[in-house]
């Protein structure tokens, strides 16, 4: 089994394969009588020839070291992960090459999988596992799924 470790999520390591969700810096607006900062158009949402949904995921808690055994993409549109609780969680990314890397978000971090970005399956590592998901709805098939023949673990 190969070991990858976590190294900690930053938009530039990040960028080949989404966005990154954060507050960070100041806010482009001021909203709200001044009491609210807007962070604006923080990802590059692709629907294709669908639409816009949002779902909510409620996944059980994973741990470190964790088994990576599959992962999957989504060809016709992208997808954010965005929790709704301040907890980390992992994100596994690969790119056609299929090899895999772990970052883990700071706490309130989101993300967006641009479309047909390999990634592992929605991972928290601590609090309820409680998401917001927006992603491609429509007529296709927007899943494939590769299975390692020798899984991976990922360490801290």
């Amino acid at each position: 089994m190969t070991d990858i470790r976590v190294q900690p999520l930053t938009a530039a390591a990040f960028a080949p394969y989404g966005d990154v969700l954060d507050c960070k810096g100041a806010p482009d607006r001021i909203i709200n009588a001044g009491l609210c900062g807007r962070f604006h158009d923080r990802a590059q949402m692709d629907m294709g020839d669908g639409r816009a949904g949002i779902s909510l995921f409620r996944s059980e808690l994973r741990a470190l070291p964790y088994q990576l055994d599959l992962i999957e993409r989504h060809p016709l549109g992208s997808q954010a992960f965005i929790p709704m609780s301040m907890d980390g969680f992992l994100v596994v990314v690969a790119g056609d090459d299929l090899v895999p890397q772990a970052f883990v978000t700071a706490p309130g971090e989101g993300i967006n999988f641009h479309r047909g970005t390999w990634h592992g399956v929605l991972t928290p590592l601590a609090g309820p596992g409680l998401f917001a998901v927006i992603d491609r709805i429509g007529a296709g098939a927007n899943l494939e799924e590769h299975h390692f023949a020798a899984p991976y673990r990922i360490i801290p």
